[in-house]
């Protein structure tokens, strides 16, 4: 069975030619069609509701796997078409049609069916209107089906024959493999266009591979009845938690933070002819892949902030952890600063007070899915969360 390249987010998103039906076969008389060949090309083909269910909705999973589909509409995954972000990259003019597979993966979710490429041009996909395409399902982006059907039956981890609809046992489908096709999309696809998504590579190259997956800290296991009544048993939290950043301002996600921050000591008080001294020490110690990972524009934020008792600001000093990328006239990383696994870094401050006075000390660390300047150009607006704060510590210091 075909992989696909399902990704919270893509670098850069296109949108294909609309070419109908009735065009495809006189196009394939004058040039030639190349079939598809890379595996993020492809969607998952589209599914029939397995036999005990009518609907491949997360909502009808959500009848009997009712904290599983709590926790699912929580995480990012259920965003993943909807994303503001997203759709205002997938509405540029210069787009490749495949980016739709990392957002909607199921063909059931996909207006159209791409049957393969004019001349082998990403731009020019020969497309055929799907019959059973799902407006709703579409919205519910990265939605149960997306993992939990294949050949139009129910993957479970037990295959258990209690359950109303047809389920088949297949923990190898399930397993970090499936996680590592949606989070490791790397690819150059044109000169300007890249998929740099390496959590897979950067997990198998850790210290964590071979004892912990992806799994073991996106999906923890609980003990729990998996529907209402029945006996409990092994199960996995489905909320997925991870950056922590919402999607909306109207909606709460699930943090899991890599990093320990271990502040310093500030005295209550210290003489003028002295310094304000201050240590934060930031370690990736948690995470078996690089952090920040994924998306090339989420990064780190660290900032340093006096200010005096009247509210003015006397000193300011910021670090930053991420990438820095160039999209034009090619793309290529300009620099990369991401906290590799158990790496630890000492960030100093240090503030000398000019008079004696009270002083308020502030220390915060943000998780940052993109700059303003780039939510801006996308116009976002104001409600879509660009930030969150996951460290903030305020001293009170008198200089004496």
């Amino acid at each position: 069975m075909r992989t696909i390249f399902l990704s919270i987010f893509v670098i850069l998103v296109f949108t294909s030619c609309d070419n109908t039906q009735g065009k495809v076969e006189k196009v394939a008389e004058k040039v030639n069609i190349h079939p598809l060949e890379n595996s993020w090309e492809f969607a998952v083909p589209n599914q029939m509701p397995p036999e005990g269910l009518t609907s491949l909705s997360a909502e009808q999973c959500g009848a009997c796997h009712q904290d599983h589909y709590k926790e699912w509409k929580m995480s990012t995954h259920a965003h993943a078409w909807t994303d503001l972000q997203f759709q205002a990259e997938l509405k540029k003019e210069s787009s490749p049609f495949m980016c739709i597979n990392c957002h909607v993966p199921l063909q059931n979710q996909q207006e159209y069916i791409i049957e393969g490429l004019i001349d082998g041009d990403i731009y020019q996909p020969v497309k055929t209107k799907n019959p059973k395409f799902d407006k709703a399902l579409q919205h519910e982006g990265i939605t149960c089906a997306a993992c939990h059907v294949r050949n139009n039956t129910i993957i479970g981890p037990t295959g258990t024959d209690k359950a109303p609809h047809k389920t088949v046992k297949d923990t190898a489908h399930l397993s970090e493999n499936l996680c590592i096709s949606c989070h490791n999309a790397v690819a150059v696809i044109t000169p300007t266009l890249a998929c740099s998504f390496e959590t897979g590579d950067e997990w198998k190259a850790g210290p964590f591979y071979g004892k912990k997956n992806c799994k073991s800290c996106h999906m923890e296991e609980m003990h729990r009845a998996i529907v209402p009544g029945y006996e409990p048993r092994l199960s996995h939290f489905h909320g997925f938690p991870g950056s922590g950043i919402p999607k909306f301002d109207t909606v709460e996600t699930n943090v899991l933070n890599g990093l320990e921050i271990s502040p310093s000591v500030l005295p209550k008080s210290i003489k003028i002819s002295n310094a304000i001294n201050y240590k934060l020490k930031v370690k990736n110690e948690h995470a078996g892949h690089r952090v920040p990972t994924g998306d090339p524009e989420r990064f780190f934020i660290i900032s340093f902030t006096v200010l005096n008792m009247k509210g003015d600001t006397l000193n300011v000093k910021t670090e930053r952890i991420g990438e820095h990328w160039e999209w034009h006239p090619l793309v290529k990383k300009v620099s990369d600063n991401n906290l590799m696994p158990g790496e630890e870094r000492i960030y100093d401050f240090s503030y000398k007070a000019e008079k004696k006075e009270l002083l308020k000390v502030i220390v915060k660390v943000e998780k940052h899915r993109l700059s303003q300047k780039n939510a801006d150009y996308n116009k976002l607006g104001s409600a879509y969360p660009l930030f969150i704060t996951i460290f903030d510590k305020e001293y009170l210091v008198r200089v004496l």
